[in-house]
């Protein structure tokens, strides 16, 4: 029965920032760390960006395994005892703990008619089942414009493969982005000869000799398509990860929530990452936030408390994104829906976007603006309001 003074669950970037902030408090404590994967921590974001730029795949691993931990791969836990202070995996193997954390980050959401011909990318053997199929074929099928599909349509067909972009929602980032900026992209990526198929929504993948017949049903006209590809890829977003919290007892909602240490409602068992439903200050609300900066601050953070130096998490996370030779920095709530106000040095290709709600900045998006970051959060801090005018004036372009 392994006994570890921390345990973490999770074999993310997460868990990695997690045993660092151990580390810096506590040089010496026993760590173990489970994952589901094989393969130990590594970075992310490389996924649908640099590898596909020939950067190594050497360069992605984070070395968890270089401070003092033992890794546990392969192995998902089944239930978490608290009151024992114990957690058991698939083969009844029984770990003990002082001090847990449940990164467990998200399933990434699925079609009901899956037929395991689609890779749902988010892992590193996603990306290798991937690149092995672009060795031998060249048109793929991208399904989802949000923040996976658009950088790995891109991804794809700046390794010459022709992509067909397939987008449930009538443009690119429909959730994130405002309605021009989205319908921009719709004609910038047909631009770089990705094929984009807006108000469409997949109905079947099936298996046709060497390639996949991918149907599909045009929402608005109910007419049957199908598309002959090599290879199906799909980003629908997450669902986080709570059913191992839940069933032990600890309080969930939109993910797993926390205090501002990162404490769930049981003292000894903490959460942090993709999983974790967190209060922030200057949103003045709960939020759950899928991205890198998120998971290595909240994961640092959590460590440290787990090893006795709480600091409390009012870290507001950025995210970014590379679309072909486009790229932006954003932070805070990026919902289309708010009203927004942009100001560009060059439509479409150098600005900044302000989201607003009553007058208060609840988002900034920085595009193909660089070094902003800081103060777009305290702009997002500031209690405004805020005229179209002053915020002219707010972040030089």
């Amino acid at each position: 029965m392994p006994h570890c003074k921390y345990l973490i669950i999770g074999g993310g970037m997460t868990a990695d920032a997690a045993v660092r902030g151990i580390r810096k408090v506590d040089p010496g404590g026993s760590v173990g760390l489970i994952s589901a994967e094989l393969d130990p921590p590594y970075n992310r974001p490389p996924l649908t960006k640099d590898l596909w730029k020939g950067k190594p795949i050497e360069k992605i691993w984070r070395k968890t395994e270089t401070r003092g931990v033992e890794l546990y791969l392969g192995r998902c836990v089944k239930a978490i005892d608290p009151q024992n202070k114990s957690v058991m995996d698939e083969q009844e193997t029984v770990y003990t703990f002082e001090k847990l954390l449940l990164a467990t980050g998200g399933a990434p959401r699925r079609f009901p008619f899956d037929t395991g011909q689609i890779i749902y990318f988010r892992t590193l053997e996603d990306y290798r089942r991937l690149r092995a199929l672009t060795e031998k074929g060249q048109r793929f099928a991208v399904i989802g414009g949000g923040f996976i599909g658009s950088e790995i349509a891109a991804a794809l067909a700046m390794n010459e493969k022709k992509v067909v972009l397939i987008l449930r929602n009538e443009r690119i980032g429909y959730h994130v982005f405002p309605h021009d900026l989205s319908l921009f992209l719709n004609d910038f990526y047909r631009e770089k000869r990705v094929e984009v198929l807006a108000g469409e929504s997949p109905i079947d993948v099936e298996k046709r000799g060497d390639q996949l017949a991918l149907k599909t049903r045009n929402i608005k006209t109910l007419q049957e398509k199908e598309i002959l590809v090599d290879g199906v890829v799909a980003g629908l977003g997450i669902e986080p990860n709570i059913e191992l919290a839940q069933a032990a007892g600890l309080e969930v909602g939109n993910g797993i929530r926390v205090d501002d240490f990162l404490r769930t409602n049981h003292p000894d068992i903490y959460s942090a990452g993709d999983v974790a439903n967190f209060y922030n200050p200057a949103l003045g609300e709960r939020i759950r936030v899928e991205h890198e900066d998120n998971a290595n601050t909240m994961g640092r953070f959590a460590g440290q408390s787990m090893a006795g130096e709480p600091v409390p998490y009012h870290h507001l996370p950025y995210f970014y994104s590379d679309l072909f030779e486009l790229g932006y920095e954003a932070v805070g709530d990026l919902n289309s829906q708010l009203e927004t106000v942009a100001y560009w040095k060059e439509p479409y290709r150098e600005g900044v976007i302000y989201y607003l709600r009553n007058g208060r900045i609840r988002g900034v998006l920085l595009w193909n603006v660089w070094e902003q970051v800081d103060e777009a959060r305290k702009l997002i801090a500031e209690a405004g309001p805020f005229s179209p005018e002053d915020l002219k004036e707010c972040l030089p372009i």
